[in-house]
């Protein structure tokens, strides 16, 4: 590319960032008086009216629903890794790794849940 080619560039990219700040419109925000420090804020932006506490429990259900089913996958993958090894003592070894980490991994987000359903629990109590 010549200098002429590249000074152009360089001029029109320049204006056309100029021309687009001067031609910005300010935002204003009109949710600020009536969002009340946040309490009501789902339910003005339509979100819905449930606990927060709720939301929370659900978002960790789904997320583990979601990370137990990878998990259960892993194990079914190892297992079929297994039963083709064809006695092939590598790939059986290989094969058994990767269903004992499917099954830690079960047993790590099970006490996942255990956990995080005490501590929501405990907060629930806590604060009434």
């Amino acid at each position: 590319m010549s200098q002429t080619a590249v000074k152009t560039t360089a001029v029109l990219t320049a204006a056309g960032s100029a021309g687009g700040m001067l031609h910005a419109r300010p935002v204003f925000a009109q949710l600020a008086l009536t969002v009340n420090e946040g309490l009501s804020y789902g339910t003005i932006v339509g979100w819905g009216t449930q606990d927060l506490r709720t939301t929370i429990i659900m978002i960790i259900n789904a997320l583990l629903g979601f990370l137990g089913v990878i998990a259960v996958l892993i194990i079914l993958g190892g297992g079929f890794k297994w039963m083709v090894s064809g006695g092939n003592e590598e790939k059986v070894a290989e094969a058994r790794r990767t269903v004992t980490a499917g099954i830690l991994g079960l047993a790590i987000m099970f006490m996942a849940y255990a956990i995080a359903s005490f501590v929501v629990q405990s907060l629930a109590n806590a604060t009434g």
